[in-house]
């Protein structure tokens, strides 16, 4: 461990950018402290569509076992249907030779992956809040945690904000940086609840798209269906925060959401969130403070890749911190590594992330999405360069990411 410091490295937030970064810490003999807000297993708002490349991670964190036990939907194709019922498919067998996708409830996915990081040593700590951080100048060296009502500092060279959209920690450092906060109106809410009784297409993650925003339909673990879709604050408050008449009434606009969602009956309570925005922030906000998953970016929905971000990134973080445990205690190595991290992620996510952010303009509006389902059902290839381009490795001379 290094020395003067309690571990070394300190992660708020055991979701799946969290735990992937615990876990492959503690496999290079990193002391770490996984302190989470929750108690593990949860629900989680998400869209609970794992990508086939994150197979491949699952396994180089010991747990492709694990996830393949609790019996995911398999996932063959993501299907895109405009609001007048028009659509256009991307098989997933484009993203890995694995072949198809998973759908997995966060509840498993994320109890998985939280077990196997306490498997291999990192000290977890679930009902934990971090209240607040250690810090000097633009330096973090630590956090203070909360659980039961008392609370405990703790300190460690390198600090990771796994928070995700939240991103609690950087807004903490940001908010004892300046006495002025920044307030950004939310004009989006999302929402997501498990149904029984769809009509979604076997092995089929469907993505409807129509007037002020997008959702998506597909089979999870025990024959459920996961229903996660972003409306606009406005209709929202119009229909009194009411998530199943959000969905029969906006959702349904969709012609093709509203065959499938008819007969549909809930079998979980809704869960709600309100978006700031998409996109990418800052991804190492202090010295010896990284962010990692949703908390480094929140990239759009509809590439189905945002599982596989948090996972990358996580281990990305360990990449940057590894090599270089043995020489944190000095503020110039921790330096190095907050420069080395923000160097690597930008090689890897910057080109995904400009990409995303051209087409969300299509995502939120009906006639442009119909133009761009219409436009990309032309062409195979074109779509298929598209679909690879969300991801880090792509195929048909299209350019790969440097790592």
């Amino acid at each position: 461990m290094t020395a003067n410091f309690n571990y070394d490295v300190i992660i708020a937030g055991a979701g799946p950018a969290g735990a992937s970064a615990a876990i492959h810490l503690a496999s290079h003999g990193a002391r770490v402290l996984l302190a989470e807000q929750k108690k593990f297993p949860r629900p989680k708002l998400c869209g609970e569509f794992i990508s086939p490349e994150c197979t491949a991670h699952f396994e180089r964190l010991g747990v492709g076992r694990q996830m393949l036990a609790s019996q995911p939907a398999e996932l063959s194709e993501t299907v895109f249907y405009s609001k007048n019922g028009a659509s256009v498919s991307v098989p997933s067998d484009w993203f890995s030779t694995r072949g198809v996708a998973l759908g997995l409830s966060r509840a498993e996915m994320d109890e998985r992956l939280l077990r196997r990081a306490a498997e291999l040593g990192a000290d977890v700590r679930e009902d934990t809040a971090v209240v607040s951080l250690l810090s000097h100048d633009h330096s973090v060296t630590g956090v203070t945690l909360k659980r039961d009502g008392s609370q405990q500092s703790f300190t460690a060279p390198i600090t990771l904000d796994a928070t995700g959209r939240a991103r609690t920690l950087t807004r903490i450092f940001e908010r004892e940086r300046s006495s002025k906060t920044r307030l950004q109106q939310r004009r989006l809410v999302a929402f997501k609840a498990h149904l029984t009784k769809t009509r979604v297409a076997p092995g089929a993650c469907e993505i409807y798209f129509y007037r002020g925003g997008y959702g998506g339909l597909s089979t999870i673990e025990n024959g459920l269906s996961n229903l996660c879709f972003i409306v606009n604050a406005r209709d929202v408050r119009t229909h009194d925060s009411d998530a199943t008449r959000l969905m029969r009434e906006i959702v349904s606009e969709n012609r093709r959401a509203a065959n499938t969602l008819r007969h549909a009956e809930l079998a979980s309570d809704w869960l709600a969130v309100s978006l700031e925005s998409f996109g990418r922030h800052t991804p190492a906000p202090a010295i010896g403070l990284l962010a990692i998953g949703d908390a480094a970016s929140f990239i759009d929905p509809f590439t189905g890749s945002g599982m596989l971000m948090a996972l990358e990134s996580g281990e990305l973080a360990a990449a940057a911190i590894a090599p270089g445990l043995q020489r944190l205690e000095s503020e110039s190595a921790r330096r190095s590594v907050s420069e080395n991290y923000s160097r690597l992620y930008r090689a890897r996510f910057n080109s995904r992330l400009r990409l995303c952010s051209m087409i969300r303009r299509a995502a939120f509006v009906p006639g442009f999405a119909n133009l761009a389902i219409r436009f990309f059902g032309t062409s195979t290839l074109l779509r298929r360069r598209v679909a690879a381009a969300t991801r880090s490795q792509t195929e048909f001379g299209v350019r790969r990411e440097s790592r």
